[in-house]
């Protein structure tokens, strides 16, 4: 089972407009860093530095080939975080031991509907509007 600091590195990977360009140019094939340099226009050591935080997040692989380094995209490990994410949105929230005390606050939130931004209960009753 994916952990919540698994999902925050592939999530953080993947909140970049150019990892994710990275990841759709790989999607379409391996790419060493000078073809990635060329399609994308930045520098050598800033392509480096994305593929690197993406192999982090285990969503690039690479093969050597003689002297180049070809980089392919991962997609069995993106499509297994991503369906695992959708997943344990599924999970109720109490379950999550993680997020105890979240819940317990939600819990209270709810109980008080002075507080809480919940139409209100009876017909004509101002209690728990925001």
């Amino acid at each position: 089972m994916v952990t919540i600091k698994e999902w925050e590195k592939v999530f953080k990977a993947l909140g970049q407009h150019l990892r994710l360009r990275i990841i759709v140019l790989l999607a379409e094939q391996e790419l060493c860093v000078c073809e990635l340099e060329e399609l994308l226009g930045i520098t050598q050591p800033a392509i480096s530095q994305h593929l690197r935080v993406l192999k982090e997040a285990d969503l690039v692989g690479e093969e050597k080939v003689s002297q180049w380094v070809f980089y392919h995209l991962n997609k069995e490990r993106l499509a297994d975080v991503l369906q695992g994410w959708l997943a344990y949105l599924d999970v109720p929230l109490a379950a999550k031991k993680e997020f105890a005390a979240d819940y317990d606050k939600l819990q209270q939130l709810l109980e008080n509907p002075k507080v809480a931004c919940r139409p209100p209960q009876k017909r004509g009753s101002k209690e728990g509007a925001c």
